[in-house]
């Protein structure tokens, strides 16, 4: 009988993909949902964060978690109110299954949570950050550091649990490009702020075997950076993405200060960025497919 994977977040971007590929893998797939849904290759559960509500046998059921739920961090200004509800999104969830794991003395084979490289803080330098590196007391590097000591929380249960430090996502038609890719493809691509801040992505195809692999790989352990390491600048990608619709950005900069008017304090998640090191997970044998900033870019926008 085929082990099965329970996802929270799995109808959205990375959800989707994630469960055809550990639906080729071999995996059974259960999806945590809102709403009422015939069960078809997947398996439905009902849960509700609002009502503190979770189907208990999603859980008992499940040989492996993948928590991949949460508000997306720019999709509205970060006033205090959503603020509140991007980081209760994220751990809600978390006790919700951690509260059942409890009660019925469960033991998954593994936790596997998102997180994000937002953890090493809203700044632009040069170095290169590895998973070692203390959090940053900035609201994002806040917001990481709460998500994944809640996951520790699964851990202490004496469950393997591991944490997947996301960069910007490359996928066709979603995640990153979804915002963007409308500009670029009318030709009104602009670079935003100096264009000098670094911009950590990752294709979607390599981000679900990496989480596929932290499925299988019982020896993963702990938060791992899921992220090419280049030297990707705002300024590099708005380039690529502008002559892959056969033209040179001709409108100038976006400055600062006119997306801190219209973004508020969420413009640091635009305006910042830093280099990401992929050196630990590539020590556990994984290979990225797409290295190679355009050609992920091609693969994503064709």
């Amino acid at each position: 009988m085929a082990q099965n994977v329970l996802l929270t977040g799995g109808s959205g971007f990375i959800g989707k993909h994630l469960t055809n590929v550990l639906i080729d893998a071999g995996y059974s797939v259960s999806v945590l949902s809102r709403s009422d849904k015939k069960n078809t290759e997947v398996t439905y559960y009902k849960w509700d964060l609002n009502k503190n509500y979770i189907d208990e046998n999603a859980v008992l059921n499940a040989d492996y978690i993948i928590h991949l739920a949460g508000e997306g961090i720019v999709e509205k200004r970060w006033t205090q109110k959503r603020k509140k509800a991007i980081v209760e999104s994220r751990i809600k969830p978390i006790d919700l299954i951690y509260a059942v794991l409890e009660k019925h003395n469960k033991k998954l084979n593994a936790f596997i949570s998102a997180s994000g490289v937002g953890i090493y803080g809203a700044v632009t330098s040069h170095k290169i950050c590895t998973e070692d590196m203390p959090p940053a007391d900035d609201f994002l590097g806040t917001t990481c550091q709460i998500w994944e000591n809640t996951a520790d929380k699964i851990g202490s249960l004496g469950i393997r649990t591991v944490k997947i430090r996301t960069a910007i996502v490359l996928g066709k038609d979603e995640g990153f490009l979804k915002k963007v890719n409308p500009g670029f493809k009318s030709g009104f691509g602009a670079v935003l702020g100096t264009g000098k801040q670094y911009l950590p992505w990752i294709h979607i195809e390599d981000l679900c075997q990496i989480y596929c692999k932290s499925v299988s790989d019982n020896q993963m352990l702990g938060p791992y950076n899921a992220a090419v390491t280049d030297n990707t600048t705002n300024l590099r990608l708005s380039k690529i993405l502008a002559s892959l619709y056969g033209y040179t950005i001709w409108l100038p900069k976006i400055p600062a200060f006119v997306l801190k008017l219209f973004l508020g304090q969420m413009s640091e998640a635009v305006l910042t960025g830093q280099r990401v090191s992929s050196e630990k997970i590539q020590k556990t044998g994984f290979e990225f497919q797409f290295t190679d900033l355009e050609k992920a870019l091609i693969a994503s926008i064709h």
